[in-house]
C-alpha cells in the first residue's frame, strides 16, 4: 500500500464501530460512575475511597502515560504494538472475574482491599494502552474525517453499553449470590474486550514515513520541554482541563450521594448505565459532525456545560427521576468529551508527537486530580456532600470560562495567531 485512501479509512471505520461496541458493552460491568463506586461501597469499603475512583483512575493513566510516550516513538509496527499493550489489562480483568466468580472472597473481611487492588491494576493498564491506542489511530484515520470516525466510534461504545446496561440490570438482579454477580460481569468484561481487541487485526494503517534514525529519550526530553515552554495555546488549555478535572470525584461522588438520599437498590447501576448511555451515544455522534464544522473546542464546551448540569441537578435532586437526569448528564458530557479531548490533541500536536500531547496532558492534570479527591473526600467524611458539589461547581465554571475565552481553537487558520518557535499561540 503506497497511499491511505478514505476507503482505507472507511474500512477501519467499520471495524471500529464493532471493536467499540465490544469495548462499549463490556465496560458496562465496570463503570467508574456506578458499578466501581457501588461495588466497593457493599464491599464494606470506607466511603471516601468508593467515592475517589473516578479520580484516581485519571491519576493511575497518567503515571506511565510520559515513560510510554518517551520510550514508544521508535515504534515500527504500531499495529502489534497496540494489540499487545491491551493484553495487560485482558489479564487484569481476567484474574478480576476469576477471583470474585470462583474464589468468593466474600468469606475475606479484607475483601474491598483484593477488589480495590485489582482496579488500580486495571486503571494503570489502561495508562499504558492509551498513548499506544492514540498514536494508532491517527496512523488509522484521516485528519479530515476524524470528528465523524470518534463521533460514530464512540457512539456506538455507548450502543454496546447500553445493551451492557440491560444485561448488568438483569445480572445484578438475578439470584446470584453477592459478589458471584459482579464477578460474572468481570467475566464479561474480559472476554468483550479479547473480541475487541482481536479486531485490530483487521486495520490498515498508513505506510510508515521514511525510515528515520531512533530518537533518543534525551531527544525526548528537549522536545517535550519545547512544547512546555513554547506551545502557549496548549498552556491554556492545560489549565481549563485542570478545573474541569474537579469532574473526576464527581463521577464516583453522585452514585453514593444519591443511594444515602434515596436509599436505591443496587441494581439500580444497570438503569444508570442504560441512561448514560443513550446520552453519551448522542452527544458523540452530534459532537464528533460539530467538531468537524466548527472545531473541536465547541465540542468540549459541551462536555463542560454537560458535567456541570450534573452538579446542578445533584445539588436539588428531589427524586429518582433527577437522579437518572444526573446520569444522562454525566453521560452526555462523557460522550461530547471523548471525540472532543482526542482531536484536540491531534489538533494541537499537528505533525508532533500525539503521544508526548496526551500524556503531558495527563501528567499535568494528576497532581491536580489528587488534590481534588483529598479535598472532597475530607468533605466526604465528615458527610459534606453540599460543599463538595458547590466545589465541583465553581470549579466547572471556572474551566469553562477559560476554555471559551482563553483557550484559541488549534483547529482555526494558522494566520489568526502569532507563532513563537513553530508553534501557535
Amino acid at each position: 500500500m503506497t497511499e491511505f485512501t478514505l476507503r482505507d479509512h472507511n474500512h477501519n471505520l467499520k471495524y471500529n464501530l464493532f471493536h467499540e461496541f465490544c469495548w462499549g458493552f463490556g465496560i458496562a460491568f465496570h463503570t467508574l460512575y456506578a458499578v466501581v463506586p457501588l461495588f466497593l461501597r457493599e464491599l464494606g469499603a470506607p466511603e471516601s475511597i468508593a467515592v475517589s475512583t473516578a479520580g484516581l483512575f485519571s491519576i493511575l493513566i497518567a503515571l506511565p502515560a510520559l515513560l510510554i510516550a518517551a520510550r514508544g516513538r521508535n515504534i515500527r509496527n504500531i499495529k502489534r504494538a497496540v494489540i499487545l499493550v491491551h493484553m495487560i489489562i485482558l489479564m487484569v480483568a481476567f484474574f478480576m472475574g476469576f477471583n470474585f466468580s470462583i474464589l468468593d472472597p466474600a468469606q475475606v473481611q479484607t475483601a474491598w482491599k483484593v477488589y480495590f487492588a485489582y482496579f488500580l491494576l486495571y486503571a494503570f493498564s489502561i495508562g499504558i494502552i492509551v498513548p499506544i491506542w492514540a498514536d494508532f489511530l491517527n496512523q488509522s484515520t484521516l485528519k479530515s474525517e476524524r470528528g465523524k470516525f470518534f463521533g460514530l466510534g464512540f457512539a456506538f461504545n455507548s450502543v454496546g453499553s447500553f445493551v451492557g446496561g440491560f444485561a448488568l440490570k438483569y445480572l445484578l438482579a438475578s439470584d446470584l449470590p453477592f459478589p458471584r454477580n459482579f464477578g460474572i460481569g468481570f467475566f464479561i468484561l474480559f472476554l468483550s474486550l479479547t473480541i475487541g481487541t482481536i479486531l485490530f487485526l483487521f486495520f490498515r494503517v498508513k505506510p510508515p514515513k521514511k525510515e528515520q534514525n531512533n530518537k533518543t529519550v534525551k531527544d525526548f526530553i528537549i522536545e517535550t520541554k519545547s512544547i512546555i515552554v513554547g506551545h502557549k495555546n496548549f498552556q491554556k488549555y492545560i489549565l481549563s482541563r485542570i478545573f474541569f478535572a474537579a469532574y473526576l470525584p464527581g463521577i464516583g461522588l453522585y452514585a453514593v450521594y444519591c443511594q444515602d438520599k434515596f436509599n436505591f437498590a443496587v441494581s439500580e447501576a444497570g438503569v444508570f448505565t442504560i441512561l448514560n448511555v443513550i446520552a453519551s451515544g448522542f452527544a458523540s455522534y452530534f459532537v464528533g459532525k460539530l467538531g468537524d464544522k466548527m472545531g473541536h473546542k465547541a465540542g468540549m464546551m459541551v462536555a463542560y456545560s454537560a458535567h456541570f448540569t450534573a452538579v446542578l441537578l445533584a445539588i436539588f435532586a428531589q427524586n429518582m427521576l433527577w437522579v437518572y437526569a444526573i446520569f444522562m448528564a454525566i453521560g452526555a458530557g462523557q460522550g461530547a468529551f471523548m471525540p472532543s479531548a482526542m482531536n484536540l490533541v491531534y489538533d494541537f500536536a499537528e505533525d508532533r508527537d500525539t503521544k508526548t500531547y496526551m500524556a503531558l496532558v495527563d501528567s499535568f492534570l494528576a497532581p491536580f486530580v489528587l488534590i481534588f479527591i483529598v479535598g472532597i473526600g475530607s468533605l466526604i467524611r465528615i458527610g459534606d456532600y453540599t460543599t463538595s458539589l458547590y466545589i465541583l461547581g465553581t470549579s466547572l465554571i471556572i474551566g469553562m470560562l477559560i476554555l471559551q475565552f482563553i483557550v484559541r481553537d488549534p483547529k482555526l487558520p494558522a494566520e489568526t495567531a502569532f507563532h513563537v518557535n513553530g508553534f501557535s499561540s
